[in-house]
């Protein structure tokens, strides 16, 4: 007897949208430091379940569910790391594995600018896989990719201006990609508790348009 299978899209897509929302909302629209809680948030919602969704979708033959859902739970990982290990006050307080007070892994502007920018080339070659599936899904990563790319922009005045993170331009302009990355991020939830509710009830209870129709 065949079983069906679950849908492991609405897992992904809340944990990358979940954790985006409040990334955006603390860091970048509130302007406060990145903390533990967007740590915690990073690692396991954001990045373990959406590797997970990738692994199901794996297992559906879904290569651009895999493909997406296992990269962007890499990247929250990786993004964790780098607020981790990359930052010189972490280790100044010997926080492991640093306990001499040093650590080699100090992130440049001129790193995260290119880390973005790469980001968004590949979200943004991502989101043509999504032009035959619906406009919401098309949302997210439109939407994505702007994200990363305005995030680049940010890092490269930082890194190649004289303009400091508390220039009240540059507090603008960090305050609207906080706004753009929460609704990014909002984007993502809706479309998952969409595909949920309308699997749930059987029928269209939030729309995602579909493509097709």
């Amino acid at each position: 007897m065949n079983e069906k299978s679950a849908n492991p899209a609405p897992l992904g897509l809340l944990g990358f949208g979940m954790t985006t929302v409040l990334l955006n909302f603390v860091h970048n629209a509130r302007l406060g430091p990145i903390d533990s809680m967007i740590l915690g948030m990073g690692i396991f919602y954001g990045g373990l379940a959406q590797i997970i969704a990738g692994i199901l979708e794996y297992k559906k033959g879904n290569t651009f569910g895999t493909t997406a859902f296992t990269s962007y739970g890499l990247f929250w990982l990786s993004f964790v790391t780098l607020n981790w290990l990359g930052v010189s006050s972490v280790a100044g307080i010997g926080v492991w594995p640093f306990f001499g007070g040093y650590t080699p892994w100090v992130v440049s502007n001129e790193a995260f600018a290119a880390y973005f920018f790469m980001w968004g080339l590949f979200t943004f070659a991502m989101f043509f896989g999504t032009l035959k599936t619906n406009r919401a899904l098309q949302f997210v990563f439109m939407s994505l990719a702007i994200l990363f790319f305005l995030l680049a922009a940010k890092s490269a005045i930082l890194a190649y201006t004289t303009i400091s993170p508390t220039d009240p331009q540059i507090e603008l302009f960090t305050r609207i990609i906080g706004a753009e990355g929460i609704i990014c991020g909002f984007s993502a939830v809706y479309l998952a508790l969409a595909e949920v509710l309308n699997e749930a009830h059987g029928k269209t209870v939030l729309p995602i348009c579909p493509v097709n129709q």
